[in-house]
């Protein structure tokens, strides 16, 4: 529980931790593998096991998802979903990246797992595959629990790496600053969006055990930094420890191509999404009404040191939405899927030894004097280079895997386009890689970074 000062004052337990993602280096940490409560930065995992279904082509952005009575009941933040009713995985996705709607995750966990505890029981063991070994799940939303979500701050900065490694072309929805719902619009509970330069999402958390938590990645053209702070007294405080942490070492990051390869993750886990019917119709349970957020100041900016972003730096609001199919279509509602039981836990834990067993691919690192790139397209859509990138280190993660996906603005004639690059190369392993993808259908040209 969160810890009271004699003068009464909330003063919930704190930490925090900046990693530098193109090192690897730590370049601030404060009990930073200390357990805390992560509340709903939860939601990031729930998201990216929704993601691997998207990608695996199980479900589509227009896929209904069903609300059972128990994800209705759920504690607020919420979107009001009536049970028996049902929402859009991309409706979904929004909700919990703006709104942090805890009924939203509760239809993403039962869709998906059939039931909480399967989909907590996924979670954890994700966690673990990404090497976030202090985590322990129990539900997909972070409200309070018995036992309570645990996780670190360490591993949260773990988590935040490897969403955006994964699924690049997922990740610009935590950029998403409103989410319009049944005629209502919703804003991000993530105010350093727009405030803080280079700030590109990720995803806040409270609970009253927690105190206020926030998950956060920023970048120029040339440096990334993922950031957690755990155990803000208000809102207001948590944004401008944030703020000066992402002004104090953004800056001090690496410059050059990527030293570190992307965070490891094994093949997605193989869960068929459960059927409407499958989804659990567990009666309404009556929760207690959160606690209401203490009141903080309103964030200072004029404090913080800006951050000044290249030009030609990425900006990743996704545009239209309109993503590109998994390779695996979804079959339409209505429909039946295909081994649709909810997931067997005992069955995935047998295949992740299995995994675990098989040969890896060997790679070369990349040079530490790397400076080369490879560009795979220009085009006037960011989301689509996003796309483009997506699909090339989906496709050759023999070669790419150790590489870092970016995107590039640059204006000629009046006319705004966007470079779709990865850097991480020598020469010789620029023009390599080239021709190799030349081969499996992309274009490609090699040019100095």
């Amino acid at each position: 529980m969160a810890k009271k000062k004699a003068s009464g004052g909330y003063n919930p337990p704190y930490a925090a931790i900046v990693v530098d993602v193109k090192s690897g280096k730590t370049l601030h940490a404060v009990n930073a593998d200390a357990p805390r409560i992560p509340a709903s930065i939860t939601k990031v995992m729930t998201l990216y096991l929704l993601f691997e279904q998207l990608e695996a082509g199980r479900v589509r952005l227009d896929t209904p998802l069903r609300v059972s009575a128990n994800a209705a009941a759920q504690a607020p933040s919420k979107l009001g979903l009536k049970a028996g009713s049902s929402i859009s995985v991309e409706n979904a996705i929004l909700a919990m990246v703006t709104k942090s709607a805890n009924d939203v995750a509760m239809v993403v966990a039962e869709n998906i797992g059939g039931s909480e505890r399967a989909f907590a029981q996924l979670m954890t063991r994700k966690a673990r595959a990404l090497g976030m070994s202090r985590t322990t799940f129990y539900n997909p939303h972070g409200l309070p629990s018995s036992p309570a979500n645990v996780s670190t701050a360490r591993d949260l900065a773990i988590l935040g790496q490897a969403i955006q490694d994964r699924f690049p072309r997922y990740y610009g929805y935590f950029e998403k600053r409103s989410f319009t719902y049944a005629g209502r619009t919703h804003g991000n509970h993530n105010k350093l969006l727009g405030r803080v330069e280079g700030v590109d999402g990720i995803k806040t958390g409270f609970t009253r055990a927690s105190g206020f938590n926030l998950l956060t990645s920023a970048r120029t053209s040339t440096r990334h930094v993922v950031a957690v702070v755990l155990g803000g007294r208000s809102g207001a405080s948590r944004d401008q420890i944030m703020a000066n942490l992402v002004s104090d070492n953004l800056p001090r990051a690496y410059a050059g191509a990527r030293q570190t390869p992307a965070v490891a993750d094994r093949a997605p886990t193989p869960v068929a999404v459960a059927r409407a019917e499958e989804v659990e119709t567990t009666a309404a349970i009556p929760l207690p009404a959160p606690r209401p957020e203490p009141a903080g100041a309103p964030l200072d900016l004029s404090s913080i040191r800006p951050v000044v972003a290249s030009a030609s730096g990425s900006t990743a609001t996704p545009s239209s939405m309109q993503w590109s199919a998994g390779p695996q279509p979804a079959p339409r509602a209505g429909t039946q899927v295909a081994s649709a039981e909810p997931v067997a836990v005992s069955a995935i834990a047998d295949l992740e030894k299995k995994q675990a067993a098989e040969e890896p691919v060997k790679q070369a690192a990349p040079s530490r004097s790397a400076g080369w790139v490879i560009q795979l397209a220009a085009t006037g859509d960011e989301a689509r280079a996003r796309d483009i990138l997506s699909d090339a280190r989906q496709k050759s993660r023999d070669l790419l895997s150790n590489a870092s996906p970016f995107t590039e603005k640059f204006v000629k004639d009046g006319t705004t386009f966007y470079r779709a690059r990865f850097s991480g190369f020598d020469p010789d392993s620029a023009q390599a890689a080239c021709k190799t993808l030349k081969r499996r259908g992309f274009s490609c040209f090699a040019t100095r970074g």
